[in-house]
Formats: structure tokens, sequence, C-alpha cells
């Protein structure tokens, strides 16, 4: 991707140990009820049921924050941070210019870098749940070595396979603020667990398709990507689709606990976004076939 003339954003919070402070500390109190997008991160890298992260951080409000220092900008000496920084700004470029072609004012997400772990609004972050977006600050948590495991686990290299990921989960951000998430949440709660898990499918389908339309239209504004980007982003999407990873965890491959869709399915709605660059063709609550 050719991301070096692109401004920073503003909005990325290095809660790094090594990158300059940032650190929060948890008081006491119990940890509020997590956030569909870290449970079901979970179930993508660590073959982990999304019902055991839901339960463990279920139990009351939200954690109490004891003491925050304040947090730092990305250093200019870290490349990979100082790329998602990029990024993020072109998300924000992108979602302010379609919120108001749609009559509305975009609200930008910050996002958080952080090691190990780190209190969110949704409870405790780990590394271990992959990035993964709380709408209860309207923040995306990202542990950068995850990119390091998208290529060595899961083979999906590239800039443009990191793009997807940040832009997988500020499509999070605009469900939420367009009040998807919460009627998706609301539907669950009286759903089954089949059908609770069909409706995450179509939630996770719908941020693929987001994060297609994200690069679409950063593309034709700013002309970022090159030859075989793409096709990375495509190999991202297959790579963490439920049925490959299931296959690999478990040997067998059960669709009815699918929580994020398949490979085919993940790679069909990115590009879908992608070729259009429009949000109204990434209505997958109203698509017969997924």
């Amino acid at each position: 991707m050719r991301m070096d003339d692109y401004r920073n954003s503003d909005n990325v919070e290095d809660r790094r140990g090594g990158g300059g402070g940032g650190g929060l500390r948890l008081g006491g109190g119990r940890m509020g009820l997590g956030t569909i997008a870290i449970a079901l991160v979970a179930s993508y890298f660590l073959g982990v049921n999304p019902l055991t992260v839901i339960n463990m951080l279920a139990g009351g409000g939200m954690p109490a924050l004891e003491q925050q220092a304040p947090a730092s900008a990305p250093p200019a000496n870290d490349p990979t941070a100082q790329f998602v920084s990029k990024v993020l700004a072109s998300t924000e470029d992108t979602w302010n210019t379609a919120f108001r072609e749609m009559g509305r004012q975009y609200q930008e997400p910050k996002l958080v870098l952080f090691s190990g772990m780190t209190p969110t609004a949704c409870g405790t972050g780990q590394s271990a749940m992959g990035p993964f977006y709380c709408p209860g600050d309207q923040k995306v948590y990202i542990d950068l070595t995850f990119f390091r495991e998208m290529k060595e686990k899961f083979r999906a290299p590239g800039e443009f396979a990191q793009a997807y990921v940040v832009a997988h989960e500020v499509g999070h951000h605009v469900q939420h603020l367009l009040g998807i998430s919460d009627q998706v949440q609301r539907a669950r709660q009286q759903s089954g667990e089949k059908e609770a898990n069909a409706l995450s499918v179509r939630l996770e389908l719908q941020a693929d398709c987001l994060a297609g339309v994200w690069g679409k239209r950063t593309d034709s504004m700013a002309q970022v990507l090159e030859h075989g980007d793409l096709e990375a982003a495509l190999k991202a999407a297959a790579a963490i689709g439920d049925d490959r990873l299931q296959q690999q965890a478990q040997g067998r491959i059960v669709p009815e606990s699918f929580t994020h869709g398949s490979s085919e399915q993940r790679m069909r709605w990115f590009k879908r976004g992608f070729d259009s660059g429009d949000f109204n063709q990434c209505n997958t609550f109203n698509s017969r076939q997924l």
C-alpha cells in the first residue's frame, strides 16, 4: 500500500509500556458484559467458544478505573504503529464523507495500541482476543503483535491485509453508530444459540463488506493500492473463515456454530463492498444468500 504520504490520525492512543506511558490500572468492581466483538474475535483465533468469553466478562457494571495516565501518540520510529495510524486516518476520511452523504455526522473512534492486556469499557481486553471493538467507549483495540500472527500462523501477510483488520473493526463502529449492533444484540438475547450465531455471522459479514467499501473509497480518493493488495486482503478474509479455523482447531467443520462466516462468505462480502464502494450493498440482514 502507498500510505507514506497519508496523514496520521489524531485518534490513536499508545498504551504500550515502551511507547511513552498511557497505562491504565483497574480499580475495584466487577467487569461488565463483554461485547459481541470481543467474544467472537476470541473464537476466530483460538478456537475459544465465544460464550466462554461472554461468561468471563459478564456479571457487573463498568470497570472502575483508579488511574489513567495520558496516552501518547505512537512514536515516529515505529513503522507498524505509524501505518495503523494512517489507515485509521483513511477510515476517518471515508466514513466522514459517507455519513455526510447519508445526512448524518460521523463520530470518529479512538484506536488503542496495547500490549498484553488493557482495561476497556467492555471489561479487560487481552491480546489473546485479537483486535476488537468496544462500543462502550467507541474504541478499537489492537496489540500489534497480532500482525505477526497473521503472517506466521494464518499465512496472511501484507499491508492491505493488516489494513483490512483495522477497517473491519472500524466497520463495527459504523454499525454501532447506525444502531445495527444494538438491534442484533437484542435479537440475539431473544434467540436460541443457533439463531444467535446466525445473526452474528450477518453482523460480521457486514463489517467485512464495510471494510471493502473503505478500501474502494480510499483507493478512489488517494490511489493507495498496489498490485496484489486486493488479493492480500481476500487471503486474510479467507484465513479467518470459521470453516478453515474449525478445521485447523478441531479437525471438523460445524456450520451451525459459525459466528463469522465461512472463508468463501467473508471473501465474497469484502469483495462486494470493494467492487461497489456502496454502503447500501452491505445489507447482509436482508440477503437470502450469504
